[in-house]
């Protein structure tokens, strides 16, 4: 009998329909009946990071966000890459899990998909490494030119880009199991 992992998604852009939402949802597609994507949707509603308010209890938005992390098997990051960066929305999720072990051996995977994406993606990779996820080079994917690869009704187009998409998802269920 197959495992369900429950997968906690964060998505980067803050768009309806943008591009890494499509990826995600692209990603539960894929899973089947192996994952539950749990897509965080409130990532505009959490507040500013600021330390002076993670005291002993943070914002409720915080607290419920923090305990989607801490509840999941693993947590899927799929972001676009804004003037060479992240987005700050996401910047600002992150931010508010410093001063918590949440990602420390959480097996994580992260997809940048934009333009570009290099320097997002690096970022990305640093942070989550900062605060020690647990990922390997498998559950990392970097997709430049993401745009013209998903189709108006979200399906990706790109052969290249499938396959690879689907070698993530299989590794990343492998590190869930482990």
């Amino acid at each position: 009998m197959k495992s369900l992992f429950n997968v906690f998604a964060i998505c980067g852009s803050t768009r309806e329909q943008s591009s890494n939402l499509q990826l995600i949802q692209a990603v539960s597609h894929l899973a089947g009946n192996d994952m539950k994507i749990d897509l965080y949707e409130s990532i505009s509603l959490l507040p500013h990071f600021n330390p002076d308010l993670d005291k002993e209890t943070a914002p409720q938005a915080v607290e419920q966000f923090r305990r989607r992390i801490e509840q999941a098997n693993g947590v899927l990051i799929c972001t676009p890459e804004y003037v060479f960066s992240l987005p700050g929305s996401l910047k600002n999720a992150l931010e508010w899990t410093i001063s918590t072990t949440l990602f420390a051996g959480k097996p994580t995977a992260i997809i940048t998909a934009a333009a570009l994406g290099e320097n997002a993606h690096a970022s990305l990779r640093l942070i989550m490494k900062t605060m020690d996820a647990r990922m390997t080079e498998e559950t990392q994917l970097h997709i430049t030119g993401i745009r013209p690869k998903i189709d108006a009704a979200g399906n990706i187009t790109d052969q290249a880009t499938s396959e690879k998409l689907g070698q993530l998802v299989t590794a990343f269920r492998n590190l869930m199991a482990v």
